[in-house]
Formats: C-alpha cells, structure tokens, sequence
C-alpha cells in the first residue's frame, strides 16, 4: 500500500507540474506579498480604528486629539453604522464603556483596548489585548488571513478540479478501474498534496507578509485552521469533478461555490452588512478561527474541531461514492 500511494503521490506531482499549478501558486504569493507591501500598506490609513466618544460632563480629560467627539448617543450610533470598524466609548455615566458595533469578540478585545489606550493618552496606560501589534502589523496580519483565506477556497478549489478533468481527458481514471488499487489511496494521494502545498503557500505568505519574528506563536494555530479549510475545499472540489461532465459545467458550480463561500464571510466580517445566521456559517466560523489565530487567540473549543472532523469525514465518504460511480462507468 505505501508504494501504491508513492507512486500515486509522484504521478500527482508530475500532474500538477505539468499543469502549472505550483508556478500559478507561486505567482499567487508573488502578488499577494507585491500587493501588501507596495498597494495595501502604502496606501492605507495607518490608525487602527476611528473612536467615537461620548462625553457630556466632559470626564475623560486626558483623551487623545485622536477621538472624535459625539454630541449624543445617536449620532455615535450613527456613527459606528457608517464606520463598521470604529469604537464608540459611552461616558455618559462618567465610567467610560466600549461601544462595539459587530465583530469576533476575541479580535474586538484588540479594538477595545486601542480606544480606552486613547483616553489615558497622557499616562502610562498599557493595553493588555494590542500588546506588540502596531497598527502596520495588525493590517499586515489582516490582509494576509483574508487573502490566505481566498487562495485556498478560490484557487485551490479550482485546481484539484483542473488536475481531475485534465485525467479524466487523458484516460487516467480509465486505467485506474481496471487496476487492483484501492480507491481511497487515489483520493487521499491528491487532497494529502493539495494540503501539502496549502501549509507551504500559508508559512510563506505569512513569513513574507507578518515577519518570522514571533511566528511560533501564533503559525501553529493557523496552519491548522488552514488544514481544515484546505481539506474541505479539497474534497469539494474533487466531488465536483466527478459528478460534472466538463469544466465548463465545473465553472458554473465553481462561480457559485466560491461566492457563496466568500461573500457572507466577508460582508458579516468587513462591512456594515450584518447576517445573524453567519455565526452558524461553516465558512465564517473558519474564517475567524483562521483571523483569531494570526491575533494569538486560537480556538480551543473541542465542539469546533469534532464538528470540522466530521464534515471532512463527511465529504470524503461522498467523494468516495462519487469515485468510485465514476470508475464504475469508465471500467
């Protein structure tokens, strides 16, 4: 069985060598990083976040030039509905209480703790959340997680499926009915390199974007939670494969797929756009466990994991039924 599977594993290689699916990956990183240091970071306002205070008896004397000053509830409010990632401070009873309009609550501690920084500009004050994130590293940490988190969903969706129809044209599935192999090593042989190549493509995206400086503290957190999306996009992909046709087919499925896993995830966490439900949604709950994990705050829940293994459980058995139909048919 081990020398089935190497054999597999370095035919897969070849595979997606010779459909330059590394050379694509590696392009993917060279943009990503050209994008973060000359685009994103040069052109983007450096402070962490606006924060809004309310004060009428005017208690908060030392506060920083840099909060803005609300007549009333209502216009923070207002406020906070335009600037999704702003913090309000309500001191109205002379106790200043943070205002958060929408986020992770473990990521929002970070905001908190910046805005209250601001009212004690004048002492020694020391946030116990932000610690030695910067402003450019907090964006640095952002940027990577969301585009991390689109490289896998989107072009790795995309390539396990490319690879499978480009062997589904050649004939490879066809000579594989006939072969006296077990089916799931085919099925492991591919998803295992697309994991593979997903971990490698995280560290280097982090390591060029974050800094290896104090990775080992947070890089283990991500790697897992990008196992976790990489398998489920992985098996995915591959039963899109086998039950489609072609790949003009697999584009449709794959428009929709990638919207639907992308655009909640992004409009609940980045925008005013708020969806109750996406609390509960598969790809938001991965997408903050990858986004608490750059932040130091990993999860550590056991529900969440039984859940992810079940689900990945859960598609290999559908992948695998779908294989095997489909060596069914060629053989």
């Amino acid at each position: 069985m081990k020398k089935s599977l190497y054999t597999l594993f370095k035919k897969d290689c070849r595979m997606m060598a010779s459909g330059k699916f590394f050379f694509v990956a590696l392009g993917s990183l060279l943009i990503y990083t050209l994008f973060i240091h000359f685009g994103y970071l040069k052109f983007m306002d450096m402070d962490i976040y606006n924060v809004y205070l309310y004060d009428p008896a005017g208690t908060q004397a030392q506060a920083s030039l840099l909060v803005h000053p609300t007549a009333s509830l209502e216009e923070m409010d207002a406020m906070l509905e335009k600037d999704a990632n702003g913090v309000g401070i309500d001191a109205g009873d002379g106790r200043p209480d943070v205002v958060l309009y929408a986020g992770s609550e473990k990521v929002d501690r970070h905001r908190a703790d910046y805005a209250l920084s601001l009212l004690y500009s004048g002492s020694s004050y020391t946030p116990e959340t932000v610690g030695g994130n910067t402003p450019e590293m907090k964006k640095r940490k952002e940027i990577t997680c969301e585009l991390l988190f689109i490289e896998i969903v989107a072009v790795g969706f995309l390539g396990i499926a490319s690879v499978l129809f480009k062997e589904k044209q050649m004939g490879v599935i066809r000579i594989h009915a006939v072969m006296p192999l077990h089916r799931s090593l085919f099925i492991f042989s591919k998803v295992f390199l697309f994991l593979l190549t997903d971990l490698v493509f995280a560290v280097l995206l982090t390591v060029l974007n974050v800094g290896a400086a104090g990775m080992g503290s947070f890089l283990p957190a991500v790697l897992v939670q990008t196992a976790i999306l990489s398998l489920a996009m992985a098996l995915t992909g591959f039963g899109c494969a086998m039950v489609l046709r072609d790949f003009k087919q697999f584009s449709l499925a794959y428009l929709v797929i990638a919207f639907f896993a992308t655009a909640p995830v992004f409009l609940t966490a980045n925008t005013p756009v708020k969806m109750a439900w996406a609390r509960y949604y598969p790809f938001y709950q991965v997408y903050m466990g990858l986004k608490n994990a750059f932040f130091g705050t990993a999860v550590t829940s056991p529900v969440y994991f039984v859940r992810a293994a079940c689900v990945i459980i859960l598609l290999f058995g559908i992948v695998f039924a779908a294989f095997s139909r489909e060596m069914g048919r060629e053989g």
